[in-house]
């Protein structure tokens, strides 16, 4: 019987120093579908230039528009004398 497959985690953060090694797990992890989420940051530790790059799936991104739409639509949808829990 196959194992079963992990599922891909929605965000990532790749770090390390600034070599090809890290170049090439950022092509893989491109290739398996993510996308790059922001600029790359980069430090330097005395020794190497430490580098990180945040990737996220692409349905990741649709997903928390979608919900970032359906919160802003309840929110229109309260009458503009209702107030709701936390708010005055």
């Amino acid at each position: 019987m196959p194992e079963p497959t992990e599922e891909k985690l929605s965000y990532r953060l790749i770090t390390g120093p600034d070599t090809r090694d890290f170049c090439e797990r950022i092509h893989n992890a491109l290739a398996e579908g993510y996308v790059l989420h922001g600029s790359p940051a980069a430090t330097f530790n005395g020794t190497d230039v430490i580098v990180a790059q945040a990737i996220v799936l692409p349905a990741a991104i649709a997903n928390a528009d979608a919900a970032v739409a359906s919160a802003v639509d309840q929110l229109e949808n309260y009458e503009d004398n209702e107030a709701f829990e936390g708010h005055a």
